[in-house]
């Protein structure tokens, strides 16, 4: 293995142990100590790699935006129409918030005052359901009338709502529940042609993408980092 790889898992573990020490004590009880630990290394690889517990949660919410992006785009390239992207996105980030420390972190960390250049995870999420809005408007997939302001508010405070309920009750984070907040939403949203051809229960396309996002992440687990 060489000193790149071996930085990289390093750097990648050390994320993923602060995102689970961030959920579980909170930002401003977190110790770097816990974190390290976390992750298999020395604070001094911590520190080698991040400056301060700021550059850390900086670093999370990063990795939680990032990996976002990244299912939806496998999700685009899966998808015949951007209305179905958009549900099988949602279900998938609805999947990353029950699953994935790092996107649960991600979300809760740009809740708290955002800590530097990152737009954070919910700003991350409008932005992408307002581009696959757009597309549908475009295409003419979209009702006649629809406020695209109006539905991605209603979209993002839907899954942004979800995550906050499912802390206490995971239900709120099942496919039953978002599959539900679509039957509702989507008769009102695509136009009449093209609602028979969306499936408010996702397809196969957000299940791959999320798996096919956390294969590519499996490498650096807590505690599989080498040290630097």
């Amino acid at each position: 293995m060489t000193k790149q790889v071996r930085a990289a898992r390093t750097r990648q573990a050390l994320i993923r142990s602060a995102a689970i020490v961030f959920e579980q004590h909170g930002y401003g009880q977190a110790r770097l100590a816990l974190i390290s630990s976390g992750a298999g290394v020395s604070t001094g690889a911590l520190h080698f790699h991040f400056e301060n517990k700021a550059a850390l949660a900086q670093a999370v919410v990063a990795e939680a935006s990032h990996g976002l992006l990244e299912v939806s785009g496998s999700i685009h390239r899966r998808t015949d129409t951007a209305l179905q992207t958009l549900v099988d996105t949602s279900h998938a980030l609805v999947d990353l918030l029950g699953r994935d420390p790092v996107t649960r972190a991600g979300f809760r960390l740009s809740y708290d005052g955002g800590r530097g250049g990152e737009p954070g995870l919910p700003a991350q999420w409008q932005s992408c359901v307002g581009r696959l809005l757009d597309e549908a408007a475009a295409v003419g997939t979209l009702a006649e009338g629809v406020s695209r302001t109006d539905v991605t508010a209603a979209t993002v405070a839907a899954t942004t709502g979800f995550e906050v309920l499912g802390r206490c009750d995971t239900q709120w984070l099942s496919t039953r529940t978002l599959t539900g907040f679509w039957q509702l939403l989507l008769p009102c949203l695509a136009a009449p042609e093209a609602l028979p051809l969306l499936d408010p229960a996702g397809t196969t396309a957000a299940a791959e993408a999320v798996a096919a996002s956390r294969a590519v992440h499996e490498t650096y687990e807590v505690g599989a980092a080498a040290p630097v």
